[in-house]
Parts: C-alpha cells; structure tokens; sequence
C-alpha cells in the first residue's frame, strides 16, 4: 500500500463496494463514521482506517484528512465524496427554504469541506484524483425535487472549477452521474420500483477505481455517466 484515499461516506450503500474495491485494488482506505452502527457494514482489512469524524465540522474534517495525509510511505492520491441524499418536497412552491437549504447543505457542504482540506495534501503528493457524485436529474430535472436538483448541480459546478484550477498542480477532478443506484437506502425509499435499470454499487465502485489510477490520467473535468446496463 503505498498510496491512500479517502472515502467520505465509505460506509454506505455506495461507499462498501468504493471501498472493498479500493482495498483490493491495494489503496490503504480511510473511511470516516459518525455512528457505531455504520461499522458493521464494513469487514476489517489491514489497508483499513476508521476515522470518528462530523464532516459537516471543517475541525473535524481537517482531523480525518490529517489521518488520510499522515503516512509518507503511502500519501494522500485521491478522494471519494460520496456523502448526500434525496428528498422530494414538492414543486418549488411547496418546497420550504428550510428544505431547500438541507439539500444544498446535506450534497455540498461534506464534498467542500473535504476537498478543500484534502487539496494542500495533494499537491504536495504530485496530484491526484478526486471524485465527487453529481446525478442525473442535474441535468434532466424531475419534478418535486428542485433542492435536490440544484444541489447535485452545484456539485458538478464545483467539480468543474476544481478541474481548472489544480490542473496544474496535477489534481484531476470528476464528476459522476448515476442513475439510480440499487441500495438498500433507495430500495427502501422505493419498495415498489422496478430496478431493472438501476445501476449497481459495484458498476458505480468500478468507475471511481478507474478515476483513481493512472489509466485515467489525462481524464479531468468530466461528467461520467453510470446508467447501468439497460439503460
């Protein structure tokens, strides 16, 4: 293991699968958690880290990014925010501010604070990779979820500012547009759904594994599109 990533929300649906498939593609992972329940989904492995972290607190996101960053032989190469969520509060009449405003905060806040403290680590590494998950409906709206909407939007916007100004620096930033991942979240949210076409979270895993190595060094800047096989 001589390269680490760090995998905000490695302990989800998503996040399992980045981060069993990290592991084994020989990445020392660093996944933070914020309730003891979450560290049953995760098998122990020496390439492993657990980190106690609130990654809406820029203190405690510093912390998790400092354990990340902290081992020269194996330095900080790439990040995972994968922390956010989905709500449907109505049409935009219907939709509070406050409901707005939990969208933003829920799908931006973790994937800035994170980023911002992980970039100095990365440019002194030489560059890396940092992935972040946009969603389909950013840029084909449904309606009764413009929060959502306009969050998973700004998360592309941000990734796309990102892209320009560390290349230089050696830093590539992507963006990932799923379609509906099959999660035990989202099958919950939506028992009565069909999921022939909902992608998995190993296809989603596979992906960022790729963003993540040197396969996809000249790769920067993009909306990576993940609809599943069907689709």
């Amino acid at each position: 293991m001589d390269r680490s990533a760090l995998v905000t929300g490695g302990t989800g649906g998503l996040g399992v699968a980045v981060t069993a498939k990290l592991l084994a593609d020989g990445w020392r992972v660093v996944v933070p958690w914020i309730a003891e329940h979450e560290l049953e989904r995760l098998d122990a492995h020496p390439g492993l880290e657990l980190v106690k972290a609130d990654l809406f607190d820029p203190e405690s996101v510093a912390e998790v990014v400092g354990v990340a960053g902290e081992r020269p032989d194996a330095p900080l190469r790439a990040v995972a925010n994968l922390v956010g969520g989905y709500d449907t509060a109505g049409k935009v009449h219907e939709t509070s501010i406050d409901d707005f405003e939990a969208m933003l905060r829920l799908n931006l806040r973790p994937t800035y604070l994170t980023t911002q403290a992980a970039l100095p680590l990365l440019t002194a590494a030489g560059g890396g990779s940092i992935v972040a998950m946009s969603a389909k409906p950013a840029f084909a709206p449904i309606a009764g979820a413009a929060g959502y909407v306009t969050a998973k939007a700004a998360v592309w916007a941000l990734v796309s500012a990102l892209a320009v100004e560390y290349r230089a620096a050696g830093i590539r930033a992507n963006a990932i547009v799923p379609a509906m991942i099959d999660t035990p979240g989202n099958r919950e949210a939506d028992p009565d759904a069909s999921r022939k076409r909902w992608v998995s979270p190993r296809e989603v895993a596979d992906v960022i594994a790729f963003l993540f190595s040197d396969a996809a060094v000249s790769i920067t800047g993009a909306q990576v599109p993940v609809p599943g096989v069907g689709v």
